[in-house]
């Protein structure tokens, strides 16, 4: 990952409701949660909303997904992965023993079943 991307990617995470709405996000993983919950669950005005979603979309951090009349958005947890990659690739790089915290955990990976909404088709 580029270091560009890892300071927008951080730049985006520093204001305290954009990083509200990417944890909600991570929460509500891979499925995502549409514009207005979580804008009642957050209690953010929509066009506050509407600003911070453009945010982390640039900074590639969450996804918008149009269903209808509905955006949902998904937080894009590969970025994530990609940022803490970066933050921690040097780890141990100029020392002769690398400490048991540093080693890379192996990924567990999770079956996760997703019910998504079925949309109406229109003529």
């Amino acid at each position: 990952m580029k270091t560009s991307n890892v300071l927008v990617a951080l730049a985006a995470l520093a204001q305290e409701t954009r990083l509200a709405i990417y944890r909600l996000l991570v929460e509500h993983a891979p499925e995502g949660l549409p514009a207005g919950q979580i804008a009642a669950r957050l209690g953010i005005p929509p066009a506050s909303l509407s600003f911070h979603f453009k945010e982390l979309t640039r900074a590639g951090l969450i996804v918008p997904r149009p269903e209808g009349r509905f955006v949902w958005y998904c937080a894009d947890l590969d970025a994530m992965n990609g940022v803490v990659g970066y933050l921690t690739e040097n780890c141990c790089r100029s020392s002769a023993v690398c400490d048991p915290k540093c080693a890379p955990r192996p990924r567990q990976i999770v079956a996760v079943s997703v019910s998504l909404p079925k949309r109406r088709r229109s003529a």
